[in-house]
């Protein structure tokens, strides 16, 4: 559980740190990161679900949630990229 919590908490850090930046370089950078945070976790979380450390129903709402996450920062990458 510790290892979700790390990179979830990993995922926030990230994205609010990009937005201090200046440089799109380094905001995408902070993003890039941000994402593979979010693999991180969903993985962390199908783990534990096996685990039986958490419901299938529970489960399936935060990996929606983060996959949903994942887009919208792939969405704001490109956003960026293209301005």
């Amino acid at each position: 559980m510790d290892q979700v919590r790390i990179s979830s908490v990993s995922v926030a850090a990230n994205i609010a740190e990009s937005s201090g930046r200046y440089h799109n370089k380094d905001k995408i950078q902070l993003l890039v990161m941000a994402r593979g945070s979010i693999y991180e976790t969903r993985s962390h979380l199908s783990i534990v679900v096996g685990l039986e450390y958490l419901n299938k129903n529970d489960f399936e709402v935060l990996d929606n949630r983060y996959e949903a996450l994942s887009k919208q920062v792939n969405s704001f990458i490109n956003h960026i990229r293209t301005n």
